[in-house]
């Protein structure tokens, strides 16, 4: 398929296009949408075969016989991460945010610290809350303009009643792809404070060249007793809506009590999405994200090189992800001023770094993930609406 193609999502129940108006107050009609963190592409053909052939015998029951299912996780994950994935450690969830809760539901109490490494993906936060945990929040530290963990200064705010850990590896919103040492780090951190470590990997196919992602589960096998991974199609693929993700656990413990909580929850698989993964974790699939990635690459080099033009912006780096993290602070503006330039200026929606959590005052979210003359439009409407700097 050509990523140049552009897809008009308008009036079709899209969140992101179709909710921009009443969340940001940015019209669809000449607004641009670059906030949700889904893409303005079509999956890759084998998964749309799956889709229409569901269609084509028009009965749509209850899902069995989840062999292929399984084997197309296991041969993805082996083959595009070097890691071997046991069938009967995966469980099915209706996407990582549900992945997320049941996490929180299995493993801790209400009461009970979960450490997030902020800014970060803004659900992590609401989740917690909502289930009656406390968030703890471990800022990240800028170092050269990306981020690092700072285990030094978080150590120092333990009180011991955290019982958590949840990693975004890698990184949504900085597009950091944690090295092996860091990730070592981190196992070690939840060694010395007793903390189950959850590893939302989501973003795992999204890495630019010259990077490399390590499932935490390699990085660090030692800590299987009290290590959740999370992994999902929907990210890499662009089928949000299918809410499916695995939870994979190997610890038996850890699993029965995972098993435990899905079972008193009633919780088991979509069948759109089971058959929609299964269809992606396939060669077919893999050479679409090859693709998808070296048209990113060149979405991203667009996009940092007009931000740069503009005196007081930076966009951080990417290492992965189609999340462009962007930092206002250069501009002296204050968070309402540059927001209502984005949005009321360049008709722009974007996520708020507010958001994200601490850290993430002085930044916007931008999703870079469309056609690559979008990209362009959006550069030249943040250039007008920031022209007095220049």
């Amino acid at each position: 398929m050509s990523f140049d193609t552009p897809i008009d999502r308008r009036g079709t129940h899209c969140v992101k296009w179709d909710m921009m108006e009443k969340l940001y107050g940015v019209p669809s009609e000449g607004g641009l949408a670059m906030w949700v963190a889904d893409m303005e592409f079509r999956p890759p053909a084998c998964v749309q075969r799956a889709v229409e052939r569901m269609a084509e015998h028009g009965v749509y029951g209850y899902f069995g016989d989840d062999s292929a299912y399984l084997e197309a996780i296991q041969w993805w994950m082996q083959a595009r991460h070097g890691w071997a994935v046991a069938r009967e450690d995966i469980f099915t969830t209706h996407g990582l945010v549900n992945g997320t809760g049941l996490c929180l539901d299995a493993f801790t109490a209400p009461g009970d610290g979960v450490v997030l490494t902020t800014p970060v993906y803004h659900a992590f936060a609401r989740t917690i809350k909502a289930a009656g945990r406390v968030v703890v929040e471990c800022p990240l530290a800028m170092v050269d303009g990306r981020y690092e963990m700072d285990f030094d200064a978080w150590d120092a705010m333990m009180t011991g009643r955290e019982r958590m850990f949840l990693l975004c590896s890698p990184h949504n919103p900085g597009g950091r792809v944690w090295t092996e040492a860091e990730l070592r780090g981190v196992a070690d951190f939840c060694l010395r404070h007793d903390l189950i470590l959850v590893s939302d990997e989501i973003h795992h196919d999204l890495v630019f060249p010259g990077h490399r992602h390590v499932p935490m589960t390699l990085a660090a096998p030692e800590i299987a007793d009290r290590l959740v991974m999370m992994t999902a199609t929907t990210k890499t693929f662009n089928i949000a809506g299918s809410h499916t993700g695995n939870v994979i656990i190997t610890d038996p413990a850890l699993k029965a009590k995972f098993a435990g909580r899905m079972a008193a929850l009633g919780i088991s698989g979509n069948s759109f999405g089971m058959h929609m993964a299964t269809a992606a974790y396939s060669p077919e699939g893999a050479e679409w994200v090859d693709g998808l990635m070296g048209y990113l690459d060149g979405n991203r080099q667009v996009f940092d090189q007009g931000m740069a033009a503009i005196p007081g912006l930076r966009s951080m780096k990417l290492e992965a992800t189609y999340l462009a993290w962007l930092d206002f602070s250069g501009t002296g503006m204050a968070p309402d001023e540059f927001i209502a330039r984005v949005e009321k200026e360049a008709r722009i929606a974007t996520n708020h770094g507010v958001s994200f959590g601490l850290g993430g005052e002085h930044f916007l979210r931008f999703n870079i993930a469309a056609p690559r003359a979008q990209v362009v439009e959006a550069v030249a409407r943040m250039q007008a609406a920031f022209r007095d700097l220049q």
